[in-house]
């Protein structure tokens, strides 16, 4: 009772849910200390890193000052 992947009941109705869809599992591990992760993580602070110092060059006082000025 199967038709290019499609199931005809006993009253003859179209079943489209009746096939399982295959499974598909990762053996890859994605969370935790990945190399992955911990390469974005490294470069994630390299930029905030550079934006520290981009900060205080452009206006010639430290971050916290900076900070200071903006919140107070």
């Amino acid at each position: 009772m199967t038709s290019r992947k499609m199931m005809v009941d006993d009253q003859g109705l179209l079943n489209n849910f009746a096939i399982e869809p295959t499974m598909y599992v990762d053996a890859n591990v994605s969370t935790g200390f990945t190399e992955y992760a911990e390469k974005v993580n490294g470069r994630f602070a390299m930029i905030g890193f550079v934006s520290l110092l981009a900060i205080e060059v452009l206006t010639k006082q430290s971050f916290i000052g900076f900070i200071k000025d903006i919140l107070g």
